[in-house]
């Protein structure tokens, strides 16, 4: 395990004594002209540097139908762009700390492929190049604001049965018709298929070689869920289970249905981890197993439904986060999304990261039993008070963009303050347990700069692979912090003055699953 290195520095000369000096990098010695040959004496006042805190505070941003974004097809790169940077800005000062952008809605791309066909929801026209990597500007743009992406799939989806005339000729359902399946004004590929679990496990290992993704997410599109405007229509595989039959299969046709998602998430689990170890893999399901659990839940039965045996996916770990579709109120008597929470952490016995759904879309939504944003910020303060317990969520993601961009009944402000402590995405010990090497960095006044600044120079690799440098800085009584990417190696931080003036700085290193390095300390002496 590493050391913990602090660099205490007692006293500096100012510029109208040692120009020089000043500008000099302070590291191990006072910036006296000597070398520091013995312990240096901190300044006047002990340190206590605070506890990194943690907190998962996740964003949808759904790209289907231009939902999210981009708000409209036929948007020029640059509107688009700009779109995007005010979705990330938001996300950012609300103090989220992850954005899940959906990359590949219907069996096409938010990023140029050659497996599949550009998204409709950029030109308007599938196929359709816009001249631009969208998920690699969505990458830099949010690392650069201290945002994980996590690239967002739905790996049986492949759009309406309007679609059929309008699909790309790259697009797997019009190569391969005979993979899908109609059910009701919608087309799904078949998801007993090889073929059609072949295609979506190569997409989503093609992202993670191609893009630095934080993780990769899938959500609860497996089978259809019953479509109200075609009561007891069943979905049409029955040719599939009787080949499946005759070739010696003794399943019932549900428990194959549920074998054929089952068999998927394990895979999308393996081959993401086997394509980059330290990838993490993220299922949102449909919040209720199974009516009845807990006693008193009622609705759908996402186990018979839409054949999603979820409650196996967590026990068997088969996710690193696990984020069940809690839209229902603390109120609710037949879905209360405090018992569904608490029941699901009792659930999670390998003991993955529960990070629940948040219904910020039904918040003053213009129906008939609207949320005020008071209900959200209270199921986040719910998942707080249960964060302690073994296998217990220690975060949330907001469903959707556009209703927190929109702010409506002030929902946007009440997450500002409920997330006004900045908090870093929990670390995931069962794929790297070990912490990065301390990192080491000079500090020198930026001469010139208004306001005037300390400029960091930070050096070392952590031993291995990093994500980040975790930077806080204490000016009078007040700590502040940054998460910068790895690759930034010069950061400047306001210097203030008198009273307010930066006295200490703190970096640590954080690596691809999380773990932060021991503090590394620079003291600025008066």
């Amino acid at each position: 395990m590493s050391k913990r290195l602090s660099i205490l520095l007692t006293k500096a000369v100012r510029p109208s004594s040692l120009l020089a000096c000043w500008l000099a990098l302070m590291t191990v010695s006072a910036c006296s002209g000597e070398p520091s040959t013995g312990p240096v004496i901190p300044p006047a006042g002990t340190l206590t540097v605070p506890a990194v805190e943690r907190e998962f505070r996740g964003l949808w941003i759904a790209t289907v139908g231009n939902i999210d974004w981009p708000s409209r097809t036929g948007l020029t790169a640059a509107a688009s762009q700009a779109e995007l940077l005010v979705i990330l800005d938001r996300a950012r000062d609300i103090g989220l700390n992850a954005v899940i952008l959906q990359v590949r809605a219907s069996g096409d791309a938010m990023y140029p492929s050659s497996i599949e066909p550009w998204s409709r929801s950029l030109t308007g026209t599938q196929g359709s190049d816009p001249g631009w990597d969208p998920l690699a500007f969505a990458v830099t743009a949010a690392h650069s604001r201290g945002l994980e992406l996590h690239a967002w799939f739905n790996p049986f989806r492949a759009g309406n049965a309007s679609d059929t005339v309008r699909l790309a000729a790259s697009h797997l359902a019009r190569r391969n018709p005979e993979l899908t399946r109609l059910y009701c004004g919608q087309l799904w590929f078949e998801p007993s298929s090889t073929v059609v679990q072949d295609q979506a496990i190569n997409v989503v290992r093609d992202v993670i070689a191609r893009y630095d993704v934080d993780a990769v997410h899938i959500d609860d599109f497996f089978y259809p869920y019953p479509a109200t405007a075609c009561p007891g229509l069943d979905f049409p595989d029955a040719a599939s289970f009787e080949a499946y039959r005759a070739a010696g299969g003794t399943l019932a046709r549900a428990d194959w249905r549920r074998d054929n998602v089952n068999r998927f998430v394990e895979r999308f689990h393996a081959e993401s981890h086997a394509a980059r170890p330290t990838v993490r893999v993220g299922i949102s399901p449909f919040g209720i197993w199974r009516p009845g659990n807990p006693p008193g839940v009622v609705g759908l039965d996402s186990y018979a439904s839409i054949y999603a045996d979820s409650r196996l996916w967590l026990q068997r770990g088969w996710v690193d986060y696990f984020t069940p579709q809690l839209y229902w109120s603390i109120a609710s008597t037949g879905q209360s999304f405090t018992a569904l929470s608490d029941w699901w952490t009792a659930q999670n016995t390998m003991r993955r990261h529960l990070w629940p759904g948040l219904a910020a879309y039904r918040v003053a939504d213009g129906s008939a039993s609207p949320y005020a944003a008071s209900e959200i910020v209270a199921q986040v303060a719910a998942l707080r008070q249960r964060a302690a317990t073994s296998g217990g969520p220690t975060g949330a993601v907001l469903f959707n963009t556009t209703s927190v961009m929109s702010n409506r009944d002030g929902l946007t402000t009440a997450l500002s303050a409920a997330y006004a402590t900045k908090a870093l995405v929990p670390a995931t010990p069962w794929l790297d347990a070990v912490d990065p090497v301390p990192p080491t960095f000079t500090v020198a006044a930026s001469i010139g700069a208004v306001p005037a600044v300390q400029r960091i120079t930070i050096s070392g690799d952590g031993g291995e692979p990093l994500a980040w440098w975790l930077i806080r800085w204490r000016s009078g009584s007040t700590w502040s912090q940054r998460l910068v990417p790895a690759s930034t190696r010069m950061v400047d931080l306001p210097a203030g003055a008198g009273a307010t003036a930066t006295d200490a700085i703190v970096v640590n290193a954080i690596d691809r699953t999380g773990n932060a390095s021991a503090n590394t300390v620079v003291r600025i002496a008066p």
